[in-house]
């Protein structure tokens, strides 16, 4: 019985290129933006613009050479797309450092963005095969419990920023550990629902046209609602509250299939936030700003909020809300141009108004195109997990696109004022290095398991008998 040799499919040339051209474009289309910045605010083109682009051209040169070593058969698309969200959340930024704003610094963000990159290029050196995380599933649980709950049982001088205790500090170091739990806790809810799915999608009584779970059988949600509500309690976080119990539902509807999880999930977290928001003071001051943002007693006086921080004294909490909405009004359809807005009078618009910011000087168009940009990334991640060759890829790839997906919509809603706002940031967009760091290995996660899925099986020679055929 003759041996038979299998060989690895070689990555198609092509692709390669039009990965690096695209890549390459990125790069371009950000450069002209800080070009147009520095001549809108100074008459002339930064003067290190050069250094600039090579500085991060090299960077996300070195990320492509790192992809295509150890993931050349993942999606093309998600490493361009991400840099150019990041690199205009740069050129804001910078656009903002200009303009005097207190708090902005391109430096900074420069140097996260450097540790991002590498911590994307650690996690696809190290995680070869996403399915060894399906092994350490509880230990993945453990971790993100420990990570969430560290801030809560801090004294509120190492933990508390503007109210949400969400921080740990000390001394010039500070992070969020909560941005590197929302990872551990999505790697042990596609572990533990691959375990359990059968039992959860079995139906119990039919109610109108929606079968209800089995009673027994809402253990894992309400354990979840539960500690989803502990978060916005003891931490003042509405943002992770909702951004964790929301992914949870979502992959439980992933495992089941079935709507009634969603129903019970909407329903459970409506009720627990409206009971909290009668029980505790800064839950429903959240609300209040929400509901009516330019009453006079949660707007404040326009001129000390110029000055103080929102919720200082005479500073309306809702303050941020109203000059957020004023600088939508103020970009219109076409916006005002980079450089030609005054997004420095909206209260930390380099972080959680980013968004903001940039609807003042891109208008609806520069949003619509940034929002298609977060959707195709998203669509990529969805497409990877229907790809998927194995229930736990599938579960991983669609919560980490889903929880991408979410928190752009929970911000933007925020600063729309569809929804209460809350403390999560622009992934790759707002000033910061925790959300930043967590969002580049979230990436990194879903370029590993779309080469898992993308790449062709190998192809086995026989030794003997083979006939080949070559063409030019």
């Amino acid at each position: 019985m003759s041996e038979v040799a299998v060989t690895p499919v070689a990555m198609p040339a092509k692709r390669r290129m039009a990965q690096l051209v695209m890549l390459a474009l990125a790069v371009v289309v950000i450069m002209g933006a800080y070009a147009n910045v520095g001549l809108a605010v100074d008459g002339q083109i930064p003067a290190g613009m050069l250094a600039y682009g090579l500085g991060l051209g090299g960077l996300m040169l070195a990320a492509y050479f790192v992809l295509a070593k150890f993931a050349p058969w993942a999606d093309p698309l998600i490493l361009p797309l991400v840099t150019l969200i990041n690199g205009l959340g740069l050129v804001m930024i910078y656009r903002l450092e200009a303009a005097g704003m207190r708090g902005a610094s391109t430096n900074s963000q420069i140097m996260w963005t450097a540790l991002g990159v590498v911590m994307f290029s650690i996690t696809l050196v190290v995680v070869r095969d996403h399915r060894m995380l399906q092994r350490l599933t509880y230990t993945a649980g453990a971790v993100g419990l420990v990570l969430l709950a560290i801030p809560a049982l801090l004294p509120a001088s190492l933990s508390e920023v503007q109210g949400a205790k969400i921080w740990i500090r000390i001394g010039g170091f500070s992070i969020q550990p909560g941005e590197f739990a929302k990872l551990a806790l999505v790697v042990f809810f596609a572990g533990y629902l691959v375990a359990k799915r059968d039992v959860l999608a079995l139906a119990g009584r039919r109610l109108l046209f929606i079968d209800l779970p089995r009673a027994r059988d809402l253990g894992p949600v309400l354990a979840t609602w539960v500690l989803s509500l502990l978060v916005l309690v003891f931490e003042k976080d509405l943002g992770t509250s909702l951004l964790l119990f929301g992914t949870f539902i979502a992959m439980l509807y992933i495992a089941t299939q079935r709507t009634s999880w969603v129903l019970i999930g909407i329903l459970l977290f409506v009720g627990g936030a409206f009971l909290a928001g009668q029980v505790f003071d800064h839950v429903g001051a959240r609300f209040d700003s929400w509901l009516d943002p330019a009453n006079p007693v949660h707007y404040g006086n326009a001129d000390i909020c110029q000055t103080s921080p929102p919720g200082d004294a005479m500073c309306g909490k809702s303050f941020q809300i109203m000059q957020g909405l004023y600088g939508f009004g103020a970009g219109g359809i076409l916006g005002t141009g980079l450089g030609q807005g005054h997004p420095y009078l909206i209260p930390l618009s380099f972080s959680d108004f980013i968004f903001a910011a940039t609807g003042e000087e891109l208008g609806l168009t520069g949003l619509m195109a940034l929002l298609m940009l977060y959707a195709l990334l998203v669509q990529r991640g969805l497409r990877t997990s229907l790809a998927a060759r194995d229930p736990f890829s599938k579960l991983l790839a669609g919560g980490l696109s889903f929880i991408l997906a979410w928190q752009v919509f929970i911000i933007v809603g925020g600063v729309t004022n569809l929804i209460p706002l809350t403390g999560l940031v622009t992934p790759f967009m707002s000033q910061g290095g925790s959300a930043l760091l967590a969002n580049w290995i979230l990436i990194a996660l879903l370029v590993r398991m779309s080469d898992a899925a993308r790449r062709p099986p190998p192809q086995a020679i026989q030794n003997e008998g083979l006939t080949q055929v070559f063409q030019r």
